[in-house]
């Protein structure tokens, strides 16, 4: 069975992103190597001066588990043979339009110097909490959902610019907001750990059940990880809205 290897040119959204991946995928009987480059709230901005900068800022993490190894995007694009490359904009600038470009698209032509064959993604992150705290949320008006309308908007035309799909972990994120155990507003849980990042079991789970279903063309109703601590029904709401979404 070949090993799929995905790359992330990322942050701590892609942290939240790849933690559960690797179980999903062994669940899944997929081999899979998924590292994810973090540095905490990079933007596309950042990450392409470090790419002219060669800059081994970049922690090294590999299949949700983080080292003590320092690398560049440079030297990481032709360390292996990368079947896909996923990069993203930061959280606080993600419903910014002026801040993906050129950035993007001078990322995405230096990616597909070095790695012609594999594909690039977008992932499309989510909209912060309705009581979040963070720094940058009165760019929205702290309001939840603007930012998610905003968010939208950028990533929509940024994926119709680069003609890259776009992995729909945002609106997933919000549509299971509304579902039952997971809506906020009525005292339930929420997907958020802090008010921006995704909760260290369900909002980590959707997040590596998102990409697991986009990658893999599988159904995620029957893979049968569990992360430790979960309860079933929580799993099976965000399963059964992942399914929706990615087969629609």
């Amino acid at each position: 069975m070949k090993e799929i290897k995905v790359l992330a040119i990322g942050n701590s959204f892609t942290q939240d992103s790849f933690y559960y991946l690797h179980d999903l995928a062994k669940a899944g009987d997929i081999e899979l190597k998924a590292v994810n480059l973090y540095i905490g709230g990079c933007s596309l901005e950042r990450h392409w001066n470090n790419v002219k900068a060669e800059a081994k800022d970049y922690m090294y993490e590999e299949n949700g588990i983080s080292t003590e190894r320092y690398v560049s995007i440079n030297e990481m694009l032709v360390e292996d043979d990368w079947d896909y490359i996923i990069t993203q904009q930061a959280s606080h600038d993600s419903g910014i339009k002026e801040t993906y470009f050129p950035y993007l698209e001078q990322l995405l032509d230096f990616v597909k110097s070095k790695v012609p064959d594999a594909e690039c993604l977008l992932q499309k992150t989510w909209a912060y909490e309705q009581d979040s705290d963070h720094g940058e949320f009165p760019r929205y008006n702290c309001n939840q959902q603007q930012m998610y309308n905003q968010l939208s908007d950028c990533y929509e035309e940024a994926a119709r610019r680069t003609g890259l799909r776009l992995i729909p972990s945002g609106d997933i994120i919000q549509s299971v907001r509304k579902r039952e155990p997971f809506r906020y507003e009525l005292g339930e849980k929420s997907l958020c750990r802090d008010g921006f990042h995704m909760d260290m079991i369900y909002g980590r789970y959707l997040l590596s059940a998102v990409i697991y279903s986009f990658l893999f063309k599988k159904d995620i109703r029957e893979n049968t990880f569990l992360p430790k601590g979960a309860e079933t029904e929580g799993i099976e709401v965000i399963k059964q809205c992942v399914y929706e979404t990615i087969n629609r």
